[in-house]
């Protein structure tokens, strides 16, 4: 048997989160004109990049701590979009906003000027450079590494932890964050120095791992754009070209702090990090909107049909209703008839055929309604199991919001059935609305309702179990108008039971009590 939750839909039909979904044209236009700005902006800049300004100190700790609260957000809506539909390169992406954060936040501490004189971590001279050093490795190889796992889906198991996947990339990135700011702050005299005699005159060896540092970006935006199909890709390559220009300042002017392209390098390290953060939000937004706008148009539908099945069911009420008054009216004025002295036999003969007039009419209507009913049957090949799937996503929206675990238990060796696939998906959705209705009084934490499917001989067996408070009366349970519902009107089971018999199955109620409800529907095997 194979077992599974289904809360969501399967994660293979369709991508469910943001990042996974395919870049559309106007994402594209969005992030050519980004690109366009960013390399006029740079170039409008280039010329006095080596102008040395005044010393600003509040700049760095005001722009770097927006910087790194804006990774840190991005990483959390990441590990949130990887919890809905687990794929490890999405992990790769929320570590490289980690370690962005992180190293900001301390390249901040130790800068001099920001919250010290001299910073209050290292030595206030090369250490926040080797802070900007990892800053710059840890998030291009992230990024390189959700490349290569980026069409790479997690099952089994792993599709089942994803809590101890999001904690095991946490841990991971502390861990090497840590590792990496003791180094730097123990052994910073022991490392190479970026500068020589100011922070003003930089050092070959600073100019040639500005240099390497931009080569790795470019690298990772190569292998990114060779790859590229989502919305993530897109606009990760947008946030490595928005990079560019804080490796190719510091590489190649000689007044590196304070002057107007360090200043400009550290504005195009923001719009970097906030970049991603952006559209994310902006693209959950409009997700949300189309979610409600979906939404309230399924209210509106399902209203509309119980406005329909009212009618309907008024209708019929109707068109039975007379001739059963006259059937009963002719009957009272028969016995009358035979109960006098001498009985009038004329008069009853004339009675019973109207009884038997009032009768056809009946028949007529019940016999008009079900031809009816049958004529919609047009049937064709399907999975029971895909039904069931397409039920619970229509009813995932009720489900959430009663708070009711579902889980199936499908069989490995799945059969076709031969069926209407309206009417069958119809059976379902109501022994499940069944089952939501009756668990609505129960704990929270005990409402649970189970699908299994199994092959029994020649038949699908599907069960449909519920822990709610059972059926009373339940060997009337399938007969017309018989409800234990307040407002209900007791034709939902008539109904399913007369599609099922129509396509040569059993539906049945297997058990029910206090420990909950469970139906059975038997459809031979195509």
């Amino acid at each position: 048997m194979i077992t599974r939750q289904i809360t969501s839909p399967h994660e293979d039909e369709f991508p469910l989160v943001i990042p996974l979904m395919p870049a559309t044209r106007e994402h594209r236009r969005a992030a050519m004109w980004v690109v366009a700005a960013l390399f006029v902006l740079a170039a409008c800049i280039a010329p006095f990049a080596s102008v040395q300004i005044g010393r600003v100190d509040a700049f760095v700790p005001v722009l770097q701590t927006v910087l790194s609260a804006a990774d840190l957000l991005t990483a959390t809506l990441l590990f949130g979009q990887y919890s809905v539909q687990p794929r490890r390169g999405l992990l790769a992406v929320a570590g490289a906003y980690l370690f962005s954060g992180a190293f900001a936040f301390l390249q901040t501490l130790s800068f001099p000027g920001g919250y010290g004189p001299n910073g209050i971590l290292g030595d206030g001279f090369d250490t926040p450079a080797w802070f900007f050093v990892f800053w710059h490795t840890t998030f291009p190889l992230s990024i390189l590494a959700y490349t290569l796992l980026k069409d790479k889906t997690e099952r089994g198991a792993a599709a089942r932890s994803t809590r101890a996947s999001i904690i095991a990339t946490i841990c991971a990135v502390l861990t090497t964050v840590a590792a990496l700011t003791w180094t730097v702050t123990a052994w910073v005299n022991h490392l190479p120095s970026f500068y020589s005699g100011s922070v003003t005159l930089q050092t070959r060896f600073g100019s040639q791992i500005n240099i390497a540092l931009w080569l790795v970006g470019a690298a990772t935006l190569a292998v990114l754009f060779s790859r590229r199909r989502t919305i993530l890709d897109m606009w990760l390559m947008v946030t490595l070209v928005a990079w560019m220009p804080n490796f190719l300042v510091a590489a190649v002017a000689s007044s590196v702090r304070f002057s107007v392209g360090w200043y400009a390098a550290r504005g195009f390290a923001l719009v970097a990090s906030c970049m991603l953060l952006c559209v994310l939000l902006t693209e959950l937004m409009v997700l949300y909107s189309r979610l409600a706008s979906a939404l309230i148009l399924q209210r509106r539908e399902r209203a509309n049909q119980l406005m329909s099945i009212d009618a309907a069911t008024a209708a019929i009420a109707h068109e039975i209703r007379s001739p059963l008054g006259s059937i009963t009216l002719n009957t009272s004025i028969a016995l009358n008839q035979l109960a006098a002295e001498p009985p009038d036999l004329e008069e009853i003969d004339v009675v019973l055929k109207d009884i038997e007039r009032a009768s056809l009419s009946v028949d007529s209507t019940i016999t008009s309604i079900r031809s009816l009913f049958k004529s919609a049957s047009n049937r064709s090949r399907m999975q029971i199991e895909d039904v069931v799937c397409q039920v619970l996503r229509l009813m995932q929206h009720d489900l959430q919001t009663n708070q009711i675990s579902v889980s199936t238990s499908f069989s490995d060796h799945p059969h076709a059935v031969t069926g209407n696939r309206a009417q069958l998906q119809q059976v379902v959705l109501n022994i499940v609305k069944n089952g939501v209705e009756a668990m609505a009084s129960i704990p929270v934490d005990q409402r649970k309702l189970t699908v299994s499917t199994r092959i029994d001989q020649r038949w699908i067996v599907l069960n449909v179990r519920d822990a709610g408070v059972g059926i009373p009366q339940h060997t009337n349970v399938f007969d017309a108008f018989f409800t234990t519902k307040a407002d209900g009107m007791g034709l939902g089971l008539a109904i399913c039971r007369t599609i099922i018999d129509r396509h040569g199955g059993m539906l049945a109620l297997v058990a029910t009590g206090s420990q909950g409800t469970e139906f059975e529907v038997r459809l031979p095997i195509a």
